[in-house]
């Protein structure tokens, strides 16, 4: 029996595993931080009999209250990853699985590997549509890569609509929901995509933390930082990813600002906006309210019931990227939450939140998005 995570994003630490019922194991933090929670490892042993994993020390782990109502996924062939049965103790998350296989996968959500995400930037930037832009330079040397999707002339005044995914590295749903919503702004025979693009310019950059991603972090790039609190001072130093970033957004200016991101504990989708920024204002606050109602009216899987508690005024932590960007382009700025669960609203015994809700929640992003760029039309014709 072998269990190993030396691969893209792996990462687990053995504590023992001398027979299938007496495996323990411990997540690793990720680099030069306290965060810990993301795990993905390969065990190959004897198929057909029954095994307990146990992952020990998670009461201490970055979101305790994320593996309540948890169930691990796993996988044969890194495609398809389905739910298998877990259970929480306060302390200890225990994985009972009879593998049908010699080797299986199991990871905290499906991951969505570096060679895909290189592979996404090719076929996108083959599109008629679409260029790939390096903006950068990673601490461990890899590209921060941006995708720009429409003509930047072809409107007098185009809209520009920003979009970025996977801060934090561990929440892979938000590069795999990015992936869909980019798959069909491509589609030529997409009417819906098609109408967009006469009226806006999208900046998408699938994975802001590439270093991350590869090193099998929850929460932080290469030097332990957790890029979503250093959007008021990013530095080339400690976070370059925000830094680059941040400097094309001023050099394009943001009309609309889309955070792809994922959460532990709520097992629902959901917006947090900027309530609390200094600038917040009624016409913000009607942009919000026709993104979500479109939103809510085209996909079950979207609700406005449960979420974060609001901000109250001029309160807003504004080294967070939404509220950041909403305030210094005083534009509509949301956070989107997707579970690492389910959607309890409409839940899936055998695959939870998934890579195709994911990408089927992306999609449907663009039409919440269309109802916005219209009326963000309106204001400019009124003007």
């Amino acid at each position: 029996m072998r269990i190993s995570s030396n691969f893209d994003s792996g990462n687990i630490a053995v504590i023992t595993a001398n027979s299938p019922d007496n495996i323990r194991l411990q997540i690793p933090n990720d680099n030069a931080s306290e965060f810990y929670q993301w795990f993905h490892f390969r065990l190959h042993s004897t198929p057909m009999v029954p095994h307990t994993l146990v992952i020990e020390d998670l009461a201490n782990s970055a979101y305790p209250k994320g593996w309540e109502g948890y169930q691990a996924v796993a996988s044969y062939d890194r495609e398809e990853w389905f739910r298998v049965d877990t259970d929480f103790s306060g302390d200890e998350l225990t994985i009972s699985f009879t593998p049908e296989y010699p080797v299986v996968y199991f990871a905290y959500f499906a991951p969505y590997s570096y060679e895909r995400h290189l592979d996404l930037l090719a076929s996108a930037q083959t599109s008629f549509d679409c260029r790939h832009e390096l903006l950068g330079e990673t601490l461990d040397g890899r590209d921060i890569s941006l995708l720009v999707v429409g003509d930047e002339y072809a409107d007098t005044n185009p809209l520009k609509i920003w979009i970025t995914a996977r801060q934090h590295p561990g929440e892979s749903m938000a590069e795999w929901c990015a992936e869909g919503l980019l798959e069909r702004l491509l589609d030529e025979d997409d009417g819906l995509a098609r109408e967009l693009l006469q009226h806006a310019v999208f900046y998408i950059v699938p994975n802001m933390n590439p270093d991350g991603s590869v090193r099998g972090h929850l929460r932080t790039n290469a030097a332990g930082v957790n890029l979503n609190r250093e959007w008021q001072a990013p530095s080339i130093e400690k976070s370059p990813e925000v830094y680059y970033v941040l400097q094309k957004m001023h050099e394009t200016g943001v009309d609309m600002f889309l955070d792809m991101h994922g959460d532990e504990a709520l097992p629902y989708n959901f917006v947090a906006g900027t309530e609390g920024n200094p600038n917040y204002n009624e016409r913000i606050a009607h942009l919000e309210n026709i993104f979500k109602s479109t939103l809510m009216s085209t996909t079950p899987e979207f609700q406005d019931t449960y979420g974060y508690p609001k901000d109250q005024p001029g309160t807003a932590n504004l080294t967070i990227g939404c509220n950041a960007v909403g305030h210094a382009f005083s534009c509509l700025a949301y956070t989107l939450e997707m579970p690492f669960k389910d959607n309890a609203d409409l839940p899936d015994a055998a695959y939870g939140w998934s890579i195709p809700r994911c990408r089927q929640l992306g999609e449907d992003m663009l039409v919440g998005i269309r109802a916005v760029v219209k009326q963000l039309k309106t204001e400019q014709l009124s003007k």
